[in-house]
């Protein structure tokens, strides 16, 4: 009765109420994480939380209109939106354009905001793989008609990603794109094959680049170098095992203070998990898991192949980079340098997001 309710609302409940709570939390724990920062670099302590704010009004605003309108229209504009993507990630390269922070070129400057193309190119990829695939059908299982197409642009896309530098969210890329064939009927002695080559050019890539051989290194042994290379995980550690079972309560971290670098973004969990506690920790978790089981059952009960594909898609790369960024901040994978959907600060990050999941909240009123 209760999923008839939100059905007849237009609004999947089960699907909005664990996002609404992430992204007020987040809002929570970005002033939390960051206003000893934002007072010492800008003068102004509410500086970061005042744009997240906006950042939240207008990815709300994005979800609201993606629900009412119908996913089938994505795919009658995937070129167009494949080209705009692949334009905005070239468009990076261009000296004066492309704003460059920390060695890397990943966002574009407008006045005072900035735009993250990959960001825009991960869910324009969700949409044509998603397609592709429900147009395709059986012609999956065929090397040159199935896997090859989908590689070809894929890659593309992650070539242009890690030459921003951006390596994490490029492995992020082919992981979910593997999973998405496997999904869709790719033989798997050829997934097999590609995961080989994937993994291959993942470990020459790191081999290649000092800092990601280092970041490589002190995922393996942090403590023996805790000043450098294990820095970050070694605090994020502290945050967590200092956090107890209740936590050091909403304002009481002491990793923020200078200790974490960037605690409002890629270690914003580590934050939660020192103010709000293993309680608070497991909480968050459970509203993720939440979430994405929500999207996956919209992915079985679509009433097209290309709404569940998409369904699908869409939760799985959310829930992916949810995935990795617990597992890096609790020194289960290397550092990547990806954010914490829905509650890191981060604008294009946010706003995709929330396009996402207006688009699963349309496929759920369909259903």
């Amino acid at each position: 009765m209760a999923e008839r309710k939100s059905t007849d609302s237009g609004y999947d409940y089960m699907l909005l109420i664990p996002v609404l709570i992430l992204i007020g939390l987040g809002l929570v724990l970005v002033y939390s994480a960051s206003s000893h920062l934002a007072a010492y670099r800008l003068g102004d302590s509410y500086f970061y939380f005042k744009r997240q704010i906006v950042f939240c009004i207008l990815g709300l605003g994005v979800m609201v209109c993606a629900k009412n309108v119908p996913c089938t229209l994505y795919s009658k504009m995937i070129y167009p939106l494949l080209s705009v993507s692949l334009f905005l990630l070239i468009l990076l390269f261009i000296p004066g354009l492309g704003a460059r922070v920390g060695g890397a070129s990943r966002w574009l400057k407008f006045g005072g905001f900035s735009l993250q193309p990959s960001e825009l190119s991960k869910f324009s990829l969700v949409v044509y793989v998603a397609y592709s695939m429900s147009k395709k059908g059986s012609n999956m299982e065929s090397f040159t008609k199935g896997l090859l197409p989908h590689l070809l642009v894929a890659g593309l896309f992650m070539f242009l990603v890690v030459l921003q530098p951006d390596f994490g969210t490029a492995v992020i890329i082919g992981c979910w794109v593997l999973m998405l064939l496997f999904v869709g009927g790719v033989k798997f002695r050829q997934l097999a094959a590609v995961t080989v080559l994937f993994a291959s050019i993942v470990l020459l890539l790191i081999w290649l680049v000092r800092y990601r051989l280092d970041r490589l290194l002190g995922f393996i042994n942090c403590w023996k170098d805790p000043s450098g290379l294990g820095y970050q995980i070694i605090h994020s550690f502290l945050a967590f095992g200092s956090g107890g079972i209740l936590g050091a309560g909403l304002g009481g971290s002491k990793q923020k203070l200078f200790y974490l670098p960037e605690p409002h973004t890629d270690f914003v969990f580590s934050i939660a998990a020192e103010e709000l506690g293993f309680l608070g920790v497991v909480a968050i978790v459970v509203l993720f898991g939440a979430f994405i089981m929500r999207g996956i059952k919209l992915a079985l009960d679509a009433r097209d192949l290309y709404s569940s594909y998409l369904a699908l898609g869409l939760t799985s790369m959310i829930g992916l980079q949810v995935l990795v960024n617990m597992a890096v901040v609790m020194g289960l994978l290397p550092t990547k340098g990806l954010t914490l959907p829905l509650m890191s600060y981060g604008g294009s990050s946010l706003i995709i997001t929330l396009l996402s999941i207006g688009v699963l909240l349309n496929i759920s009123s369909r259903t």
